[in-house]
C-alpha cells in the first residue's frame, strides 16, 4: 500500500560550505561570458544530509516530500534516489513523480478535494491512497477510484502557533467523522487511515501530542463502528529544518508512544508524514545581479534581476528572515568594506516590488551580486512571470561535493 523508504548512504551527505559555495558561484559567473540573469544553486549534499537527519530522529516515520513546496526536476530526482515517498495534490504533481521512475505505490494523493479527472488519473496509474473530508468526495471516490484506500483528514486542534493554519479549509469536524465513517462504510470503501496537519512553520510541537491523540480516538471509533482495522497514521507536514525539528521529532515519538504504544511494538501501524519546507528550504541558493543603482538621502537603492514578483513572492506573507550575501566581483569577500543603509527592489514595474529595506550593505555596482540564502521553500513554486521576468526560466545548477 504504501511504499518503504529509506536512506540510500552511498554519497556525500555533507553540506557545501559557505566559502566553497561562493567559489562555485563565482566560477559559474566567470564562466558564463556577460551573466547577469538570477539562478539557483542545488546543494545536492545538503539534500542528503537532511534526509539522514529524518531517518536518525524519526525512523518509523517516512516522509512523503511535499511536491507543492517544490517541484524543482533536480531535487526531485535527488529525493526519488534517495527513497523518499511523495505527497502529490494534483495529476500533474503525479505525472512528474511517475516520471522519475518512482512507484505510484510511494505517492499519497494528499488532497481532500480532487477533480473527478485528476481522481480518474489516479486509478489509472495506480495512485491508490487519498484524502477526503467530506461526503462529496466519497461520491467521486466511489464513482471514479473505488478501489482506492482512503485517509479521512481531521481538523486537529491549532494549538501549533503554526504561522498558515489550515483548519478553517481542510480535515473534518469532530461531529463529522462518525457520518464520514459511517458513509464510507455504505459506500464499501476502504478507510485505511487518519492525516492531520498541525500548520506550516509551527513553534509549539506539543501539538502533535494533541493531534495524534485525536488521531487515536478516530481509530477508536472506527473499530467501534466495525470497520477494518487502521493501520496507517499521517503526521501532515509543519516541520522545519535545524534544533526545531529535533523539539518536533522528540514530541512526535513521545505522542505516538503515549496514544499507540501496541502498534509500534508489534508493527502494525505504518506511519507517514508529508514534509516540504524540511527537505526544500536549505539545500538552494539564489543568486541575483545587481542591474541598477541611485542614491537618496544617504539611502543607497539597488535593482536587482529577481524579486517579489518572483523567486520572492514568499515575502508577501510569510516574512521569513532574508538571509542575503554581497558578491562583489573585484573583491568577493567584500571583507572590511564599509555598509550602508540599503533598499533593494526587485526588476519589475510594480511599486510593491521591494526585497530588503534598510538593509546594510557595501557599495555595490552594476553586475555585483546579491546572493540569497534558504531560498527553496515556496520560492520559485509560487513565483509568476509578472512584466516578462519569468520565474519558471530561472535556471538550477547542482553543486556536489
Amino acid at each position: 500500500m504504501v511504499g518503504e523508504a529509506k536512506l540510500i548512504k552511498n554519497r556525500v551527505t555533507k553540506p557545501v560550505s559557505r566559502d566553497d559555495l561562493f567559489h562555485f558561484i563565482k566560477s559559474a559567473i566567470s564562466n558564463e561570458q556577460q551573466q547577469t540573469d538570477p539562478f539557483y544553486v542545488l546543494d545536492l549534499g545538503a539534500i542528503r544530509s537532511l534526509v539522514e537527519t529524518w531517518f536518525d530522529n524519526l525512523p518509523v516515520v517516512q516522509p512523503f516530500y511535499a511536491v507543492k513546496c517544490n517541484p524543482n526536476p533536480a531535487f526531485l530526482k535527488e529525493m526519488a534516489a534517495l527513497g523518499t515517498g511523495f505527497d502529490c495534490a494534483s495529476l500533474p504533481e503525479i505525472e512528474t513523480i511517475l516520471s522519475l521512475g518512482v512507484s505510484p505505490d510511494r505517492i499519497v494523493f494528499a488532497n481532500t478535494c480532487k477533480p473527478e479527472s485528476h481522481i480518474k488519473y489516479a486509478a489509472k496509474v495506480g495512485v491508490n491512497l487519498t484524502t477526503f473530508d467530506s461526503n462529496c468526495e466519497l461520491e467521486k471516490i466511489k464513482k471514479w477510484h473505488p478501489k482506492c484506500a482512503l485517509l479521512i483528514r481531521i481538523k486537529v486542534p491549532e494549538t501549533s502557533g503554526a504561522t498558515f493554519k489550515f483548519g478553517s479549509k481542510f480535515g473534518a469536524l469532530p461531529e463529522e467523522i462518525v457520518p464520514l465513517l459511517k458513509a464510507a462504510q455504505e459506500a464499501k470503501l476502504q478507510v485505511v487511515g487518519v492525516s492531520f496537519h498541525i500548520g506550516s512553520r509551527a513553534i509549539n510541537f506539543h501539538a502533535f501530542e494533541d493531534a495524534i491523540g485525536a488521531a487515536k480516538a478516530t481509530f477508536d471509533t472506527a473499530a467501534q463502528l466495525g470497520l477494518p482495522k487502521m493501520h496507517i497514521l499521517d503526521i501532515g507536514g509543519g516541520f522545519t529544518s535545524g534544533p526545531k525539528f529535533t523539539d518536533a521529532a522528540s514530541a512526535v515519538k513521545v505522542a505516538l508512544q503515549k496514544y499507540f504504544p501496541d502498534e509500534l511494538a508489534d508493527g502494525n501501524l505504518k506511519i507517514i508524514a508529508e514534509p516540504g519546507r524540511f527537505f526544500a528550504n536549505s539545500p538552494f541558493t539564489l543568486t541575483t545581479s545587481v542591474i541598477g543603482k541611485r542614491e537618496r538621502a544617504e539611502v543607497k537603492e539597488y535593482w536587482i534581476s529577481d524579486g517579489i514578483s518572483g523567486s520572492m513572492n514568499f515575502l508577501k506573507y510569510d516574512h521569513d528572515e532574508v538571509i542575503c550575501t554581497p558578491l562583489i566581483m573585484k573583491n568577493p569577500t567584500c571583507k572590511e568594506l564599509k555598509t550602508w543603509s540599503s533598499t533593494v527592489f526587485g526588476p519589475t514595474c510594480d511599486a510593491a516590488d521591494t526585497v530588503l529595506k534598510g538593509f546594510e550593505l557595501p557599495e555595490l555596482d552594476v553586475n555585483d551580486w546579491l546572493v540569497f540564502h534558504n531560498m527553496g521553500a515556496y520560492t520559485s513554486s509560487r513565483g509568476n512571470d509578472f512584466n516578462g521576468f519569468k520565474t519558471s526560466a530561472i535556471p538550477t545548477i547542482a553543486y556536489e561535493n
